[in-house]
């Protein structure tokens, strides 16, 4: 009996236990179902829709680019593309075998063949790959009518860049391409087949903002991830467009002109706000040959070409500035006190130096000289003598406030930022001491330095504006300062008065080196500065035998013509410069291109009255200063 009872309450006693160890197993499901489905629901639901809805971007249109006046110098035209899906082709054959059916078809190398199949095997067999970007109307009506035999082959609308005006402002607007492996952010936007971001040119410069904001689309998708509906669509914001301060018509005229040298370059401003009115390099390209990506073959060809189409020469040629750095020189002496405006010179064509002799470029002289005489007839040693007296450092910080030697921030990649040579600069560089010929050497333009086309234009635009050292820009997105309102100068009227009356003898004066490239009109006078710069160093023994003249030398060898202008002269409202490569004298190559570009910048004048505008449509015009 005793132990009937004993056993019995030891199986109650287990029975609680096990009673109470089933109730907290139960519980803590319950409680874990609870969590489950109340507490944690939403993120659960977030996984499984990851798992159902697939997401894909839909690149925005690219924002059109204007000239000053609204005409379209960069746009989007509406294209069609051929699409194929390599796990479609399986069904009939391979992917290869309905390529080579489609380029039956359309045009399509074999090149591109392998460079799809490559990227058709890195990818899911269901993952659609662009073929072919700009077909044509007749090549779209062949594809669909052989559609029956060109299993995996689709054809879908999209845009492509388009540049209205071919390779004539080319430089300036650059172009669109593929995005390459080096330019992968992270940005899923960047990884779409058809996405161009911008390479060169404005297009590069302003590439984020002419992008948009991407816009997306969800499918449904099974566990394979193959897309079943769309769920939900929201498009994309095209990007900015802007307005540049290119003239259209005058950088058509500048190109034109231009394009009859062998290899040129060419910048006109606006004196009062550095607006870049054009701005022109030839040889140039077609940018919409980049857009669907170059051939090897044309790419070589461009890269090996000794002129140098894909290089911006305004922006990134620098020359030697030659007889065009002497007003800098003229300014440096006027401002030092060394010499004044009366200040005679007696050219015999040479000037000696210790044991060295320094020519003239008129080897039986100029004659006794005045300064703006010295300017006009551009007598090397007349500047010999005053940048002796001035000194390398005085002439370099001069230059240095005109723009030379610096970078101008000009809103384009790849600019260079010339050369302006000083004592310590040469120290730190080579490890020489400055030597008093080269001082000589500077005076008239040559020797370490190197300017750009457009540091000349900036130049020659300070100088004829006189009072800001004005900057050269094409476009601003808003919250940019307000490019018009430049530093002061800092150089006095009087010496800037002597330096442009001598400019104006150049042009005007009856001995002035380009007295031939007046302009036609009377009313209106143009002041300017020749330069030719030299390549390589002429030797004594063909001072005694006789210097080849230009035209007999190899072209490469031939000194660049060079010519600074401003106009009209008595209220400056345009600047410009012209280097001609390789073009031999300034005063026959560079200054009668100048005098014609001259002319239709005038000429145009009238239809110039509306101001650049903001890329913000509700932001004030850059203003004049008066």
């Amino acid at each position: 009996m005793h132990r009937d009872v004993e056993r019995m309450r030891v199986f109650s006693r287990r029975a609680l236990l096990l009673g109470a160890g089933q109730l907290a197993l139960f519980g803590a499901l319950g409680g874990r179902l609870y969590y489950l489905q109340a507490v944690d629901a939403d993120g659960y639901a977030l996984l499984a829709d990851e798992n159902r809805i697939d997401h894909r971007l839909l690149p925005p249109e690219r924002g059109r680019i204007f000239d000053r006046h609204g005409v379209p110098l960069a746009r989007n035209s509406r294209t069609y593309r051929a699409l194929i899906v390599r796990e479609q082709t399986e069904r009939t054959g391979d992917l290869r075998t309905t390529l080579e059916a489609l380029g039956r078809l359309i045009a399509l190398p074999e090149e591109r063949i392998r460079e799809v199949i490559i990227e058709a095997n890195e990818r899911r067999p269901f993952v659609p790959i662009v073929v072919r970007d700009d077909l044509d109307w007749a090549e779209v009506s062949r594809i669909s009518i052989h559609s029956p035999d060109l299993p995996g082959v689709s054809v879908v609308s999209g845009l492509i860049r388009e540049y209205p005006i071919g390779e004539v402002a080319a430089h300036v607007l650059g172009y669109v391409g593929p995005v390459s492996k080096e330019e992968l952010t992270g940005d899923p936007l960047l990884e779409l087949p058809e996405f161009r971001i911008g390479k060169n040119g404005v297009e590069r410069t302003y590439d984020q903002a002419l992008r948009g904001r991407t816009g997306v689309i969800r499918y449904e998708v099974n566990a394979l991830g193959r897309e079943i509906k769309p769920l939900h669509r929201r498009d994309g914001e095209p990007g900015r467009e802007f307005r540049l301060t290119i003239d259209l018509d005058l950088q058509r005229y500048v190109h034109g002109r231009l394009s009859r040298e062998a290899s040129a370059s060419a910048v006109v401003l606006d004196v009062r706000t550095g607006e870049v009115l054009a701005l022109a390099s030839v040889p140039t390209f077609d940018p919409s040959a980049f857009v669907n990506g170059l051939s090897q073959e044309t790419w070589q060809a461009w890269l090996t070409d000794p002129k140098a189409p894909l290089v911006n020469k305004a922006i990134a040629g620098q020359y030697p500035p030659g007889s065009t750095f002497k007003m800098v020189v003229a300014l440096a002496a006027l401002e030092a006190g060394v010499v004044g405006p009366d200040h005679e010179v007696l050219c015999r064509g040479f000037v000696h130096l210790g044991g060295h002799r320094f020519h003239c470029w008129r080897h039986w002289g100029h004659g006794t000289l005045k300064l703006t005489e010295a300017i006009a007839q551009s007598c090397d040693v007349y500047f010999y003598e005053i940048a002796r007296r001035v000194g390398v450092d005085a002439i370099a910080a001069m230059a240095r406030r005109f723009g030379l030697g610096e970078r101008s921030a000009i809103d384009l990649p790849g600019e260079r930022p010339g050369l302006v040579p000083d004592k310590a600069w040469k120290l730190a560089t080579q490890g020489a001491p400055w030597q008093h010929g080269e001082t000589l050497v500077v005076g008239i333009g040559q020797g370490y330095l190197q300017a750009t086309p457009l540091q000349l234009a900036v130049m020659t635009a300070r100088i004829a504006g006189g009072e800001r050292a004005i900057r050269p820009w094409l476009a601003r997105l808003p919250g940019d300062p307000d490019r018009a309102q430049a530093p002061e100068l800092g150089v006095s009227g009087w010496a800037l008065r002597f330096v442009r009356e001598g400019m104006f003898r150049v042009v005007n004066g009856e001995h002035g080196t380009a007295r031939q490239s007046k302009l036609a009109n009377p009313e209106v006078a143009m002041a300017g500065k020749t330069g030719t710069s030299q390549v390589r160093r002429i030797s004594r023994a063909e001072r005694t035998t006789g210097i080849l003249k230009n035209e007999d030398k190899p072209w490469e060898e031939r000194d660049h013509a060079l010519f600074v202008a401003f106009a009209p002269f008595r209220a400056p409202r345009y600047a410009l410069a012209v280097v001609v490569e390789h073009g031999g004298s300034g005063s026959q190559a560079a200054a009668p291109i100048a005098r014609d570009i001259m002319a239709k910048a005038l000429e145009l004048d009238p239809a110039r009255t509306r101001p650049a505008i903001s890329v913000d449509p509700g932001s004030a015009a850059p203003a004049a200063p008066a």
